[in-house]
Parts: C-alpha cells; structure tokens; sequence
C-alpha cells in the first residue's frame, strides 16, 4: 500500500520518492549561491553592452547569445528559490533568498531595458543588410520582427518615459479593488436549515455554494450580494478607472480600441475575441437544456441563481494512492503515443513531482518551467478525483515545456499565454474521456458527465460571459457613457439573462457580481480561458477518432514553443482559432453530453 494517506509532520517525513528533484537546476544550495554571487554581475555587463550592441551585425549577434545564456541563468536561479521557498513557506531563509532573487531579476531587467527602444531606433534596411552579412542572425529575426511589428504603436523616448512614469498610478484600479474586495469587505454569517451560522469569506463561498443544503445556499448567496450592494458606488469608481486607463494607454499608443491594445502584443486578432463570443451565442441553447436538466435532477420547481453549483449528483466516494493515479494517467494518455507516455512516466520516475501537503508547504498547484532543466510539478495530494485531474492537468503544461525545450532553442521555447492551458485541458479532457468509456455504474456514469459538463459552463460559457461584459463595458467607456453601478448592473444582469436562459430566475444581487470579479482588473485576459478550453476540446476530440495523424499534428504544436504565432502554433494541432469552428465544434460535445445526461437522469 502506498504511503500517501499520511498526514506528515514534517517535510523530512516524506519519503524520497514523492519529493521532487531540484538537481537539474543547482545540486545543492552551495551551488545556487555560488551561482547567484557569480550572476550579480549581469545588470553591468547588460549596461556595458549599452551602444555597442548595435555597432554591428556581428555585434547584435553577440548580444543576443550573451542575452540568451544571461536569461537562461537567471531563470535557473528564479526556479530554484522560488522551489526552495514552496517547499515551506515559514522558512525565513529561503524566503530571503528567494526575496534576493526577485530584487536581482528587477535590476537585470531594468539594465536590460535600453535593447527594445535601441532596436525599435534601428533602421529596418540596416537590419535586414546584417541578416544577410551575419551568420547566426537570422536565428533571431522572428524575435526582433516581434518588437519591431509594434513600431507604429511605440512613441518618441520622452513620451515613453512619460507612459512608464504614469505605470504606477495605471496600476491602483486593481490595487484599489484589492483593497476594496480583499482587506475591506466582510460578508455576514450564513445560516443553514437547522439556524447554524457558516462563516461567509471569498474562499468559503463557492462551497457554500455547493452545499446540499439550499436554505445555506441562498443565505451564503444573499450574505455576499448583500455586501457587494453597499459598496456598489465604489467598486463602479474602480472599475471605471481601470477602463480609463485603458482607453488612455490605447489612445496614447495610436490602437484602434483598448482590446487591440491588449491583443494586438500577443500576435491574436480581435477577430479571436468576436468569434468567440460569436460563437457561444449561437450555442446558448446547450446551455439552456443543462440548466434545464439540472433543474431536474435537483427537484426543484424554479431554479434559482444560488442552485447553480449545487451538486446534482453524489459524487464518488473512492479514492485513490497516489500511485494508482499515475497509472491511471498513463492510461488515460495513451492515446497520445508511447513516446509521451515512456516522458511522462520518466517524469513521474524521475520526480519531476513533489506530491504531499506537508506543514508550510505552498498551497494549490503549479508546474514551474525553464529551458535547461527538468519541468517541476508541485502538488498537494490528497487521493480525491479532483486530485486525479489535478495530477494530470499539471502533467500537460510540463509535457509542454519538455518537448518545447527539447525542440526549440532557448530563444523560442518559451510557449505563449494564448496557448498555455490548451495541452492542460487536453490531458484532462483524454482523462475524462476514459473515465467515461470504462464506467458502466449509472450513477458514477452521470456523475463525470455532470462534471465534465460543469467544466464546459464554467470555462466555456461563464469566462465568455465575462469576456462579453468587458468588451461592452469597454466599448461604452470609449464613448464615454454606462460607468455608474446601475448601468454596469444592468448590462451585466442583461447577459446572464441571456446565457442561462429562463430556466434560472433572475434578481437583482446576480446583477452585481461583476463587482467581485477581480479579472476585470487583468486587460482582457478571461477569453483565453475559454479559447483554450475550446481548442483543448477540439483537439481531445480529433486524437480519439483520428489517431496517429492528429497526435502528430498535436506533439508538433506542443514542441513549437513560441516559435510561430499562437494562432499559427493551434493550426499545426488542427485547430483554427481565426475561425468560429473550435468553439463550435467543442460546444456539440457539450451538447452530446447534455443530452447522454438528461437520457440518464430521465430514461425513456
């Protein structure tokens, strides 16, 4: 029997094992240190290349591979401390040195800082003449075409200064709603069906919101709603001012709109953003019958916004070692090829995973990445389903980055935001998709498709929702009207409305969540989640009934690191996210599913 059921008192308690390996980085912290004291002089020699660099096309070559090795080395030491100081976090000495990384890498930045305006001052024809002339340069032109693609949108120096000066009042919209949401507001005790009060906070609200008890449920919903109403004026102030200044940077940087300032940086057309909004409109209908079904499967005459997470079906009792969902996994992957599955099962042998909650021990889940060294996944383990998912969600993004770094030089293998929870999602996808292929108990049965649908509301519909608010509540800053509580309440009670259809009643409190959001402080950054979640589906859905020819497709987007556009990257997987198809083609799994669910729920 394995030994992941104990509660272990201490980090030195767990055994080798389930510890990761911090070897591919630094062999021991004598080592990170020595290196850490040797890198301290990086921020000189970034000034000394100051001038210089661009003297030449041999010089600029120079640059960039003294570039390249200086990032590489400060990447090892940011992983490491950072590593050292998850394992556990009351350690003053790690979070001292981590503290000392963080501060070094700022002063590598801002010594670096002078190269992007000094290539942007470049003359095109003089660039392209040393391409010609130096050999090696060309390694790096798709780089510095990426910087130079945003010449028309890069001010003279002295405005630049102006805009960087103006980044620390840019940022106190979010600091403001930070204050505001997480230091300042308190929500009133929930009381359940029996007069028992439930302590009410950001993190207990969603499983309240879970509860079987529905009397709990609306109290916890009210508590919130409740709170976020007397405070209406200003979270609307805030919000406001955020899309101010957006549209002041996207003025200032001669964009069309704020989201092409937003999107335009990343290599995504603002025809990714509309489609998909597009798209989940023409599909709101799926939406509607889940709801509908839920209603249900629930026993409830009205449905209202605080039965939304209630749980329609009892969730499975079993758990599991941890390693029993490893292979598990490694079953679940292997459609995806020997090859990945021999990686990841080198992974797991290799200790790419530190799996046990242990006292101070960092919270949640990560992979942490970096070219030159082993990807590093670090869990809380508890032997749940969700762990399962947990385990392999985590083993796409380190699959990611093993074969991006295996396949691409330094320079191009770090891969895009646009598609960093793609191969993720995929991985839980093919997860779920086994589960379901080799479950024959009926209420097991309904229970996967329930979640698996739920994941499909929530990332899908729900961050496309958000997705939607924010381009309109954009677009009326940029004309100047609808900034006032009300007006924001309304647009947003219009949508979910819209989304979840008559089956859930409406009120007046769901009208206010847009103002415990703290998203809407990220620049346009929720559509990803429901981009991503849609190729993964797309993708997911093309190796189970095309084989080997998607998988092929799919490894090779997987190894392209940042080596193309995000868009171009999702083509070689078989997925146009220029077009409105991925989503669709996810949302008729969607629909499938409802229906599989509603057949279980109400055979005929």
């Amino acid at each position: 029997m394995a030994e992941d059921t104990t509660r272990y008192a201490s980090r030195d308690e767990v055994p080798e094992r389930y510890r990761w390996d911090l070897s591919s980085l630094f062999e021991n912290d004598d080592a990170f240190e020595a290196a850490l004291a040797t890198a301290r002089c990086l921020p000189d020699q970034y000034a000394a290349w100051e001038g210089r660099a661009l003297e030449s096309g041999e010089n600029l070559l120079a640059f960039l591979r003294f570039d390249d090795e200086a990032t590489l080395r400060v990447q090892r030491l940011w992983n490491y401390a950072g590593r050292r100081a998850d394992e556990d976090t009351r350690k003053g000495h790690y979070q001292d040195l981590n503290s000392q990384v963080t501060t070094f890498v700022s002063k590598v930045g801002a010594a670096a800082a002078w190269f992007r305006p000094a290539i942007l001052a470049l003359d095109s024809q003089t660039l392209g003449e040393w391409y010609d002339t130096t050999p090696g340069l060309e390694l790096y032109r798709l780089a510095l075409d990426r910087v130079t693609a945003l010449r028309a949108h890069v001010l003279p120096q002295a405005q630049e200064a102006l805009l960087a000066q103006a980044g620390e009042m840019a940022a106190q919209p979010g600091l403001i709603f930070t204050m505001l949401n997480d230091a300042d507001l308190r929500f009133p005790d929930a009381s359940d069906a029996n007069g028992t009060t439930h302590p009410v906070t950001h993190g207990s609200f969603v499983p309240l919101e879970m509860s079987h008890d529905r009397t709990l449920r609306e109290s916890a919903y009210h508590s919130v709603y409740a709170s976020y109403r007397a405070v209406r004026n200003t979270s609307a102030a805030a919000l406001a001012a955020q899309m101010r200044e957006l549209k002041f940077f996207a003025d200032a940087r001669h964009y069309a709109s704020s989201l092409e300032a937003s999107l335009a940086p990343t290599e995504v057309p603002v025809s990714v953003y509309e489609n998909l909004i597009a798209s989940v409109r023409r599909n709101l209908d799926p939406l509607h019958r889940f709801m509908t079904m839920r209603r249900d499967a629930l026993g409830l005459s009205k449905m209202r916004y605080w039965d939304v997470y209630a749980p329609a079906f009892p969730a499975p009792t079993a758990t599991y070692t941890f390693e029993e969902a490893s292979e598990l996994m490694l079953r679940a992957l292997a459609p995806l090829g020997e090859g990945y599955v021999a990686t990841v099962r080198e992974g797991l042998e290799k200790r790419w995973i530190d799996v046990f909650e242990t006292p101070g021990k960092m919270s949640g889940a990560y992979s942490a990445d970096g070219h030159g060294m082993n990807p590093l996944i670090l869990l809380n383990y508890q032997g749940t389903l969700d762990d399962v998912f947990t385990l392999v969600h985590e083993m796409g993004h380190a699959m990611q980055t093993w074969l991006s770094n295996h396949a691409q030089p330094a320079r191009y293998a770090e891969y895009p935001m646009f598609v960093a929870e793609v191969a993720s999602t995929t991985n839980e996808c093919l997860l779920m998709r086994y589960l379901l292929a080799n479950e024959t108990d009926g209420a097991r049965r309904a229970f996967l498709l329930d979640h698996f649908c739920e994941q499909f509301r929530t990332t899908l519909y729900r961050q496309t929702l958000f997705a939607e608010f924010e381009r309109d509540a954009n677009e009326a800053c940029a004309r100047g009207v609808g900034l006032c509580a009300d007006d924001l309440s309304d647009r947003y009670r219009a949508l979910n409305d819209e989304y979840y259809g008559p089956v859930v009643q409406s009120d007046d409190d769901i009208a206010l969540e847009w103002a415990r959001i703290p998203h809407f402080y990220y620049d346009y950054y929720v559509y990803v989640y429901a981009t991503s979640f849609a190729a993964a589906v797309a993708i997911s859905e093309k190796i189970l009934t095309r084989g080997k020819p998607a998988v092929d497709d799919y490894l090779a987007f997987l190894s392209g690191g940042c080596s193309a556009s995000p868009i171009d990257l999702l083509r070689e997987a078989g997925v146009d996210m220029s077009t409105g198809e991925p989503v669709d083609e996810a949302l008729a799994v969607f629909a499938s599913m409802v229906d599989e669910l509603k057949s279980q729920v109400s055979p005929s």
